[in-house]
């Protein structure tokens, strides 16, 4: 076929061909496969590498693959890696200097061949973060030029949410299982009487060039209506959702709140959460030498507000508390990121619930901060009619 109509339904031999086409294309292909224990993101020669067969069962500070009968690919859960891994790396070299022999210096900027990514099974949650990354470190005047590159040339196939995990709570930060923009081409797996296939949309022009490379079917109703029902139904699946109220406000009025000591007594300020969040995004930057002090170089790397040194200014950290830097790190995420970048900073994905080694829940954290805060205001009005009724008297 040479034309590329913007629904077809592709089978395991059509994706594998896609993965193909995009490598011919001299891409390089990442996505989801199994290695040691977990799904992870990593490159694929071929879609036979996806994991086929593998499911997820994740609770708070809980992860495990199941096998699975009907040999669904894309039917597990975030893994420990989200794509920032390779549009933001956890490295990256700036520059170099060197000594030479008459005591000159020289600087050389590190500007690397950046690769062509194409990213295979990107979830509706991490389409969200890679956008809100984008406003980060592409918006305003102090852009990533790394990232942009990078960032610029990426090919996103995205794989819509068919099994939510219990530990995600996207729906209740107004996203969802559907991918509704921000892809190139958008997977929607169906396994069932009729067999194990694809239905595939485009999102956009280069997504409806690939695709025309690509054997495929026209998607008949029957698979165009399986899909909607899986997609539909994972949305009234979460495993959790945030209290329905205005996070924003909520951490705003909680700043004070007895229950960040509560957690404080539970967090071991290990970073964790911020490692895996598909959308924290600090670094610090450190100069490394060799042993003759010719040479130096210096690196950028990833930081997080857990870490004592992240507020350290002369004479001392400004957060130097469990309960401070995990207070910071909660009203940056749902409240602040507002004032920066015009959205919250979370999407739902859940990670920093399951990868917390104490299970420390996000959305358990912010409903604990919402009842106090009930209690609070319910305490002041009685206090305040209480007042009132005294002054008619």
């Amino acid at each position: 076929m040479t034309d590329s109509p913007a629904i077809s339904v592709l089978d395991r031999e059509g994706l594998d061909a896609l993965v193909k086409t995009l490598t011919t294309e001299g891409r390089t292909v990442v996505g989801p496969t199994v290695r040691d224990g977990a799904v992870v993101l990593s490159e694929l020669a071929s879609a036979d590498q996806l994991p086929f067969g593998w499911g997820t069962r994740v609770e708070a500070g809980h992860y495990r693959l199941i096998p699975r009968e009907d040999g669904a690919a894309f039917a597990h859960t975030s893994g420990p890696q989200s794509w920032k891994t390779f549009l933001h790396p956890q490295r990256e070299k700036l520059w170099s200097a060197d000594r030479g022999a008459d005591g000159q210096l020289s600087l050389t900027a590190e500007q690397p061949e950046q690769p062509s990514y194409a990213f295979l099974g990107v979830r509706p949650c991490d389409l969200r973060a890679i956008a809100i990354q984008d406003r980060v470190l592409t918006g305003g005047h102090y852009q990533d030029s790394g990232y942009r590159e990078r960032r610029s040339g990426a090919f996103l196939i995205a794989a819509e949410c068919t099994e939510p995990g219990a530990t995600c709570f996207c729906v209740s930060m107004g996203g969802g299982p559907a991918a509704d923009n921000g892809f190139d081409l958008a997977l929607t797996e169906v396994v069932d009487e009729a067999g194990h296939r694809f239905l595939v949309r485009v999102g956009s022009e280069a997504g409806a060039e690939v695709l025309s490379h690509v054997p495929r079917c026209q998607a008949d109703v029957e698979t165009q209506t399986a899909a909607r029902r899986a997609v539909d139904a994972a949305r009234d699946r979460m495993g959790r959702a945030m209290p329905p109220v205005s996070l924003r406000t909520l951490m705003g009025q909680s700043l004070e709140a007895d229950r960040w000591d509560d957690v404080a007594d539970r967090c071991l300020t290990c970073g964790n959460c911020t490692m895996v969040c598909p959308t924290c995004f600090c670094t610090t930057t450190e100069e490394v030498t060799d042993l003759t002090g010719d040479h130096a170089e210096r690196w950028q790397r990833w930081d997080s507000c857990f870490d004592l040194d992240f507020s350290y200014l002369h004479g001392g950290p400004v957060r130097s508390s469990p309960r401070s830097r995990y207070r910071q790190w909660l009203t940056h995420k749902l409240s602040t990121w507002y004032d920066q970048f015009d959205s919250s900073g979370c999407v739902g994905c859940g990670r920093c619930v399951t990868w917390c080694p104490v299970g420390i829940d996000i959305t358990e954290e912010a409903s604990a901060l919402h009842d106090e805060l009930e209690a609070r205001l319910r305490l002041q009005e009685q206090a305040e009619q209480q007042e009132r009724t005294e002054k008619v008297q």
